[in-house]
C-alpha cells in the first residue's frame, strides 16, 4: 500500500490528466527522484504493467530523460528506448518539485526553482522565480528563444547576467537547446530553447 507520502505525489500529478497512469508513475518518481539515474530493468522491476507507456509519458513531460544520445545532450536528441540496460535520469529541477510534492502534495514551480537556485548559491536567487515565471510567460508551445530571455533579464535588471543564467537555466533542466530550428535561429539571430512542459501544466 502507498504511503502518505506517495498519496501526495499522486495528487501533485494531477495536472498530466493521465489518471490511470498516475499511481505507477508516482512509483518511478519516487524512486528517481533518490537516484543519479535509473534502469529500463529496475523500472520494469517496480511496475508489471504499462512500463513503455509510463516511460512515453516520462519522456513526453521532460520528467525522465534518456541518457542515450544521437549526438548532443539537448532533450530532441536522447534516444528514447525500451531496452533493459538501457538509463534514464531526472532532470535536476523536476527532483525539486517531486521532494516537495512528496511533503504538500503540490507541484509548485515556483518553491522548486527558488530553492533550487538557493542551493545552487546564485547571488539572486531570490529573483529567480519572477524570471522563470516570466520566461515562460513568453513562451509559446513551450518554445523561447535568446532574445526574449535576454529581454526578461533586462526587465528585472539582470541584463550583466544573461549568459551565466542562461547556463544555470539549461543546468536546472528548465529548458534545453533545439538545435534541430538552425535555420529560425539564423533568421532570429539567437538560439532557440524548449522549456520544460512539467513547468508549465497551466498553459
Amino acid at each position: 500500500m502507498p504511503n502518505i507520502r506517495e498519496y501526495n505525489l499522486r495528487s501533485a500529478l494531477c495536472f498530466l490528466g493521465e489518471e490511470e497512469l498516475i499511481p505507477d508513475l508516482a512509483k518511478i518518481l519516487l524512486y528517481a527522484s533518490t537516484e543519479d539515474s535509473v534502469s529500463c530493468r529496475k523500472i520494469k522491476g517496480i511496475i508489471k504493467n504499462n512500463p513503455d507507456e509510463i516511460l512515453l509519458l516520462t519522456n513526453e513531460w521532460r520528467l525522465l530523460l534518456p541518457v542515450r544520445t544521437i549526438k548532443s545532450s539537448g532533450w530532441e536528441d536522447r534516444l528514447l528506448l525500451f531496452k533493459d540496460n538501457e538509463l534514464y535520469e531526472m532532470p535536476n529541477i523536476v527532483r525539486y518539485l517531486v521532494r516537495y510534492s512528496l511533503d504538500t502534495g503540490k507541484w509548485d514551480v515556483k518553491n522548486a526553482v527558488f530553492t533550487f537556485f538557493k542551493d545552487l548559491k546564485d547571488p539572486d536567487f531570490k529573483r529567480m522565480p519572477d524570471l522563470t515565471e516570466a520566461i515562460m510567460g513568453k513562451s509559446l508551445h513551450n518554445i523561447v528563444n535568446a532574445n526574449q530571455i535576454k529581454k526578461v533579464c533586462m526587465e528585472l535588471s539582470l541584463i550583466n547576467r544573461v549568459d551565466g543564467l542562461i547556463a544555470e537555466l539549461k543546468a536546472a533542466g528548465f529548458m534545453s537547446p533545439k538545435l534541430g530550428n538552425l535555420v529560425e535561429a539564423s533568421m532570429l539571430g539567437a538560439p532557440i530553447y524548449e522549456l520544460n512542459p512539467s513547468l508549465l501544466p497551466s498553459k
